[in-house]
Formats: C-alpha cells, sequence, structure tokens
C-alpha cells in the first residue's frame, strides 16, 4: 500500500523544487532534502518510496527543471496521476522512467489516503474505489520497467521506436 499525497492544480516545477535548491545551487546529493520544501515542508521527511502523487490539471508547469521530476525520483515517487501535465515536465518524467498516469477523476483521491496501483492493469484502488487510467503505449511500459530512458538504451542499444515498429 502506497500514501497518497494530494495536490491541486497548477503545481509548477518551482513549488516542486524552488530554483534556490537546485542541484548548482546546493548539490545533487542534497536533491532529494527539497521536493515541495516550501508548498509541503513535511513532504521529503515523509514521503515514502512507492508513494504517490495524485493531482489535479497542468502538473509540472513552469520551467523546464529537470531536476524537479529527478528530486521525486530520488525521494522514490512510485508514479503520479494528474487530470494533466505539462508537456515538458510529463517528458523529463518520462525520461526518468516516473510513471505518470492521466486521469479525470484526481478530485475523488484523498490526500494521505492509502492506495495501491496495479500499473499492469492500469488501476488505482483504494479503500472507497476502483479507478481506470489509460494504459500507456507498450514502448513507455518498456521505459518504465528499464527504469529510465537512458536504462532502456543502455540496454537495447536503441531508443524505443529506433529500428523497431513503435508499438
Amino acid at each position: 500500500m502506497a500514501r497518497v499525497w494530494k495536490f491541486g492544480s497548477d503545481i509548477d516545477t518551482d513549488q516542486i523544487v524552488p530554483g534556490r535548491y537546485a542541484p548548482y545551487m546546493t548539490s545533487e546529493a542534497e536533491l532529494g532534502r527539497y521536493p515541495f520544501i516550501e508548498a509541503r515542508p513535511e513532504f521529503a521527511r515523509e514521503v515514502r518510496p512507492g508513494d504517490l502523487i495524485v493531482a489535479g490539471r497542468n502538473f509540472g508547469c513552469g520551467s523546464s527543471r529537470e531536476y524537479a521530476p529527478k528530486a521525486l525520483k530520488i525521494v522514490g515517487v512510485g508514479a503520479i496521476i494528474a487530470q494533466s501535465f505539462a508537456r515538458i515536465f510529463f517528458r523529463n518524467a518520462l525520461n526518468l522512467g516516473i510513471p505518470l498516469f492521466e486521469a479525470p477523476w484526481t478530485d475523488e483521491i484523498l490526500d494521505g489516503e492509502e492506495a495501491t496501483l496495479d500499473i499492469d492493469a492500469a488501476q488505482l484502488v483504494t479503500a472507497h474505489g476502483t479507478y481506470a487510467l489509460v494504459p500507456p503505449p507498450d514502448f513507455v511500459r518498456e521505459i518504465w520497467r528499464e527504469g529510465s530512458l537512458v536504462g532502456y538504451y543502455r540496454k537495447y542499444g536503441r531508443f524505443p521506436g529506433e529500428g523497431a515498429d513503435r508499438r
């Protein structure tokens, strides 16, 4: 079981990791100390590997700070489920192997509740219901399975869709 960390809409990368905590301002080793340091100061201390972020629209908007999703990966966020994502955040998180799902029903999920994410079945199960997720394409699942786009490349010697049909 994972804990749900609930956020609203328009959570920008500065809320995820404020610029003054960027790795080039502090250090790469300290990045896991800063996710949501101002928006939810308890997050970095209390998040457990596998916990889920559930949010409204436009999660990850703002600048293209690659270190924002990296900080979430470092603390072990299991997946992010949002009504929509900023495209650059979506791509940065995908490159890092963070599972992302878009879903219209995120308002129904409660902060702090326990949930189980079944990535293979594309569903979230809580005490009050089972919620269907849109299954990602196979190549996205393969990136997740290898832990990142770089991991995928190291294993297969190519990027998804290169020299093979995209599924």
